[in-house]
């Protein structure tokens, strides 16, 4: 099979996208059959006939638990960052080895301006202080990438100065200027015991994730009180995890959109390898931007999958573990 890398990381970014998905996922699945001996070794355990594969449905998707234990990027390639995710005491982190990191920064930035616009017509403030605390993180990645598009002397992160944060909201509110306010759901709610704001110019985008530092609250729970403490109409959410390098939003009714490199479809509970394009089950991920890692992914979430390629997440499989960035379920 040729296949022109360039010409597929266009066409993964172009308008055009979401019409060629099912083509370019495919290219994908046999670039990284041939390329990526992890993925290889997968399918082959499988029993997989390659030849056989013909649409989305057909695809081995990976585990995602294999970032934990092995190094997961095609042949000949070394990788120009290594994002890691957040663990718990104890348990082994996930390392996505990204070869080519502006990938990952085109796809970012495409899947906000699909969503939001121009990072430019924005301030962007971050809240993240699990992830700023560590190296490694592909969300304080994307939103420092955001800070400087934003060319906004006030756009930054925050740390633990919540003072400081308030005082920004209230003069980018005096000067009626956009903003969005990008947390993790730990540090919105330490903001949001010590201010009240009334945020007509804001969006709250929360990110998930308790980080052990709270007890653990269903979504709604949480958009609840964050919408009474900054007086917004909803609460805007961000779906990631390190293992992918595209995004997935929601507007704050907890359905979800994929950007134009990813989509989502469910497995069956019992049998991993049926998947449909919609209905109930456990959540797979096809991440087009992952054309060096792996791009067909078996997530721990579960979930409900419109016909429309929306989706809900409802919960997680009891053994899995318990993450940010974002698997809140409703």
């Amino acid at each position: 099979m040729n296949f022109d890398i360039e010409k597929y990381c266009a066409e993964i970014q172009s308008d055009t996208a979401t019409e060629k998905f099912e083509g370019l996922a495919m290219q994908a699945f046999y670039f990284q059959y041939m390329q990526n001996p992890v993925y290889h070794h997968y399918c082959d355990l499988l029993g997989i006939d390659v030849g056989a594969v013909n649409y989305i449905e057909d695809v081995p998707f990976m585990p995602v638990e294999f970032f934990k234990a092995h190094k997961v990027i095609c042949d000949g390639r070394d990788s120009e960052i290594v994002f890691t995710s957040s663990s718990t005491t104890g348990s082994v982190p996930s390392s996505h080895y990204v070869a080519d990191v502006e990938i990952y920064r085109k796809a970012f930035l495409a899947g906000f301006r699909q969503f939001y616009g121009e990072p430019s017509d924005f301030c962007i403030l971050g809240l993240l202080p699990a992830y700023l605390e560590r190296t490694g993180s592909s969300l304080v990645y994307m939103v420092d990438g955001l800070i400087k598009l934003s060319n906004n002397k006030l756009s930054g992160f925050f740390l633990h100065n919540h003072a400081e944060l308030y005082d920004t909201i209230c003069k980018l509110e005096s000067m009626r200027q956009k903003y969005i306010l990008i947390g993790v759901s730990f540090a919105l709610l330490d903001f949001a015991e010590k201010y009240k704001l009334n945020m007509q110019h804001g969006i709250v985008m929360e990110t998930g994730g308790m980080k052990g530092r709270r007890k653990e609250m269903v979504r709604s729970e949480l958009h609840s009180v964050l919408k009474d403490a900054f007086g917004v109409k909803s609460i805007h959410s961000e779906y990631g995890m390190t293992e992918l390098l595209s995004q997935a939003y929601s507007s704050g009714d907890g359905v979800y959109k994929c950007s134009r490199t990813m989509k989502v479809l469910v497995r069956e509970t019992n049998d991993p390898l049926t998947i449909h394009a919609s209905g109930s089950g456990a959540i797979n991920v096809v991440d087009l931007a992952n054309i060096y890692s792996c791009s067909f992914l078996q997530t721990s979430d579960l979930g409900q999958i419109s016909d429309d390629g929306s989706f809900t997440v409802s919960g997680r499989f009891d053994s899995a573990e318990v993450r940010g960035c974002n698997l809140m379920a409703d």
